[in-house]
């Protein structure tokens, strides 16, 4: 069986990562894999393909400030992915994400429709049932067609026009046209919304949780790491974000528990540190982005708590990690996390409760739990071959 899966990026960032495993789980299992991405690096791999230049991906993002279409354009791309998917010709199509000024996402939709290939959608946020938005938090438009989107012009940045209502009804129109059609989410709580949509009404719909490499993501010494950061005795809570200083993350939550914790020998971790307009106080130790698994898998380690304050999320590979690593896992109820995780190692609380989440915090760095427990649970429910298997009964399903 030939298995081609698409995404905005390849080997990097959560779901490039994910794409990986899977393509490479596939070429162990003796099944022909290919991978189609379109942001990044040119990788040197057989049946790896960038179809996306760097400068066509500037010129998209031009593009959709200027019209408010976001997800259409990119031409040349989407020739150049049209292409490669007749000379590979495969028998599953498998499609991550399609946002990243790479592909034009009505264009690849309708042409996998009409040329029936059989096709799975991974729903990793809600851009693909919303006019533009990777999470609509408590905007319901989306279930109606969208239009005057609440974020189009503040965090999209769109100059001019809000085309959402437009662009909703563009891609309900291109999934109307599937008739082998599998919607796969990476979490309940994500399922559940996207099956209230009305462009996925009588679709088959499955989860499949993210897998990660649990040969890197488990406990490992730490003392080298916390000697270069200068920790002695202090109790650590970590937090571990792509960009602290965007706003749904909630990195002002992390500065706040931090404050009140400041004469409690508490060090607080940040990882993915960007910037923060206020001052910091004295207990915060600041961490660029790390681009080393090992590396993160040593901050995991080093925890006693790792706390997630996003406002929202679709999974959490954060939660995933840490736990694989041993480490529990503190913050607010933000959908998907708080479902996904070790109920007996974790604990969630009320978006804003800076009170609640400060004791649950107190509670886990003073109550230490067994350590390989946690590793033990956590590396069979976030295998990453049991993604892989997941993803492999949805292949079989529709090769049928």
């Amino acid at each position: 069986m030939r298995i081609l899966q698409i995404n905005t990026v390849y080997k990097v960032g959560s779901t490039g990562k994910i794409v990986y495993e899977i393509h490479n789980q596939l070429q162990n299992t003796g099944y022909e894999s290919f991978v189609i991405y379109g942001r990044g690096k040119t990788q040197p791999e057989e049946n790896v393909f960038k179809i996306s230049p760097e400068w066509e991906g500037k010129l998209q993002a031009l593009y959709g400030r200027i019209t408010g279409d976001f997800y259409g354009g990119s031409f040349y791309s989407t020739s150049r992915l049209i292409n490669k998917v007749r000379d590979i010709s495969p028998d599953v199509v498998h499609i991550h994400l399609l946002n990243g000024n790479y592909i034009n996402n009505y264009c690849i939709l309708t042409f996998l429709a009409e040329n029936n290939y059989k096709t799975i959608i991974t729903l990793h946020a809600e851009t693909n049932y919303t006019g533009l938005c990777g999470h609509s938090f408590d905007c319901n438009k989306w279930l109606t067609g969208c239009g005057k989107c609440p974020q189009v012009f503040n965090k999209y940045n769109s100059w001019f026009l809000d085309r959402t209502s437009r662009e909703w009804r563009k891609k309900a129109e291109a999934y109307s046209k599937f008739d082998n059609l599998i919607i796969a989410s990476v979490s309940s709580w994500l399922e559940e919304r996207a099956k209230k949509s009305p462009m996925f009404k009588d679709r088959l719909f499955y989860v499949v949780g993210n897998g990660l490499d649990t040969s890197i993501f488990h406990y490992v010494e730490s003392d080298s790491l916390k000697k270069k950061l200068g920790i002695v005795n202090e109790k650590i809570i970590l937090h571990v974000t792509p960009s602290f200083k965007e706003i749904t993350k909630g990195g002002k939550y992390v500065i706040e528990v931090a404050q009140k914790l400041v004469l409690d020998n508490v060090k607080v971790v940040i990882v993915g540190f960007d910037g923060f307009a206020g001052k910091l106080p004295s207990n915060v130790i600041t961490i660029n982005h790390t681009k080393s698994q090992n590396e993160m898998a040593q901050y995991y380690s080093m925890a006693d708590v790792t706390m997630i304050t996003s406002i929202r999320e679709t999974f959490s590979m954060v939660c995933a990690e840490s736990l694989s690593c041993g480490t529990p896992v503190i913050g607010y109820k933000a959908g998907a996390p708080e479902q996904i995780s070790l109920d007996k190692y974790s604990d969630f609380v009320n978006q804003g409760d800076i009170k609640s989440l400060t004791n649950v915090a107190k509670y886990w760095i003073n109550n230490p739990v067994d350590t390989y427990l946690i590793q033990r649970e956590a590396s069979i429910r976030y295998s990453k071959h049991r993604m892989v298997e997941g993803y492999i009964n949805l292949y079989n399903q529709l090769y049928r």
